[in-house]
């Protein structure tokens, strides 16, 4: 008897539907997120739903860089995106990062760290330059997260997801961006 069972079709390769773009904000000064938020506006649209501050639970890791008061926020925008830019939109965001640093000698002191994803109906993925054990290597150094998925009727965090991406604020503008899509009924 065979170990595995071979399947008579081969599967479609076909562009998936678009995403919504999602963009987390680790920020340490008020001004500079809205400037930054200005920049952010002219490259990817008007954002459609906005969390307020969420404190960061990853704050820790940025603090000698950041300085003590930093927090988090979550923006969606209007427009679906491919999934497919989500490499390309990490790199924009990279390069906008240092327009609102503070500079000192030759070093960038960051008072915004803009760290993109995309959210389908599914799930939500984001992008890194950091690797981790759940990390998935895209190209450019960048690489993708899965944090949230869709289950049951909720979202479901994951055990690598930080506390604040599962905020009632930010659960609730998640939930409010999935509402934006055409939804198939689940099966039962």
């Amino acid at each position: 008897m065979p170990l595995y069972v071979e399947l008579s079709c081969m599967a479609r390769v076909m562009e998936p539907p678009p995403g919504k773009l999602i963009l987390s904000i680790i920020y340490s000064s008020m001004d500079a997120l809205s400037d930054c938020l200005k920049t952010l506006e002219r490259r990817f649209g008007r954002v459609q739903f906005e969390t307020a501050e969420i404190e960061c639970a990853v704050a820790e890791r940025y603090k000698e860089e950041m300085g003590n008061n930093i927090f988090r926020r979550f923006f969606s925008f209007e427009q679906h995106t491919p999934r497919s830019a989500l490499t390309s939109i990490k790199g924009t965001c990279h390069k906008i990062e240092p327009n609102f640093s503070d500079h000192v000698d030759d070093f960038h002191f960051r008072t915004v760290n803009i760290d993109p994803g995309i959210m389908t109906p599914n799930n939500l993925v984001m992008a890194s330059h950091h690797e981790y054990g759940h990390s998935i290597y895209l190209t450019n150094g960048v690489y993708n997260e899965l944090m949230l998925v869709w289950s049951q009727g909720r979202f479901v965090r994951l055990p690598w997801t930080p506390a604040d991406f599962y905020d009632n604020e930010a659960v609730d503008l998640f939930e409010r961006v999935r509402a934006t899509f055409e939804l198939v009924e689940e099966p039962v």
